[in-house]
């Protein structure tokens, strides 16, 4: 086996160590694949001799198939590109705003104080349930499902940014503000630094709600999508194709999920 220059110039521990982690990985990410694998395989053996129905569970190949009729006629890249837009814009503004006004009850104490009992109310509300009523305020079409997917995740990025706001330690607070820091500074140059693998954390939290809001929206107001697909699929009793939507619909968030940590390594590897 070939050891690199960097691995030479280590200690023969910390290679082990190393060595020892990347196998590890190796082993759980095969672990998961073969769960996959004989997961789905389970499933179309199943099927075929009959001990699953598959006119409520489908199958494997049939979902397969269908999507490859939607794949060979390009509807299937029109539905993913409607759901992938529509929960990209309620990822980002509900994000961005709620880390903004996160912010700005850190900023002031008291109006922290003020907003606090009405913020776990909105957080206790189910959301999902005030659907239709968002989509009479907000209107029809790809405005009311975006508005449904920032109110989803917009109160718990708040809640949750704000209480790792007021965790940084005092000490380091009180270290800045006798060099004589500003609020802004302390922000700037303390706060948000400190909290950058929350923040993450909340951003990657942030597109499983996204998707929850936009998929609902989809389920009431949309002629496109994937969440159209699926509530059409059970109103037409095809359950290939409810089955094939929630296959599209986990693969497109694992996706999104992925692009998020990808981002995050980069991160962390130039810091």
């Amino acid at each position: 086996m070939k050891v690199n220059k960097e691995e030479q110039q280590l200690s023969p521990g910390y290679n082990n160590y190393i060595r020892e982690k990347k196998k590890k990985k190796r082993t759980i990410i095969g672990v998961q694949i073969l769960t996959i694998i004989v997961f789905v395989a389970l499933w179309e053996i199943l099927a075929r001799i009959g001990v699953i129905n598959t006119f409520l569970l489908s199958s494997p190949s049939a979902i397969v198939k269908l999507f490859m009729d939607y794949l060979s006629n390009g509807t299937i890249f029109t539905h993913i590109a409607v759901s992938v837009w529509e929960t990209i814009l309620g990822f980002v503004i509900g994000t961005v705003l709620g880390l903004l006004v996160a912010i700005i009850l850190w900023w002031s104490p008291t109006l922290s104080k003020i907003s606090d009992p009405f913020l776990v109310v909105l957080n206790a509300l189910p959301k999902t349930a005030l659907a239709p009523i968002i989509i009479v305020w907000a209107g029809a079409g790809i405005r009311g499902i975006v508005v449904i997917a920032i109110t989803i995740s917009i109160v718990s990025t708040i809640l949750a940014g704000y209480n790792y706001f007021i965790n940084v330690e005092e000490e380091k607070i009180q270290m800045l503000k006798s060099f004589g820091a500003n609020k802004w500074q302390i922000l700037t140059k303390l706060i948000l630094p400190a909290n950058v693998g929350n923040i993450i954390n909340i951003i990657k939290i942030n597109i499983g709600l996204s998707w929850v809001g936009v998929i609902v929206g989809e389920f009431l107001v949309s002629r496109n999508g994937i969440g159209y697909l699926i509530v059409y699929g059970g109103q037409v009793f095809r359950l290939d194709l409810v089955m094939m939507g929630v296959v599209v619909l986990a693969l497109c968030a694992w996706i999104m999920y992925e692009g998020i940590s990808l981002i995050e390594k980069l991160y962390w590897s130039k810091r």
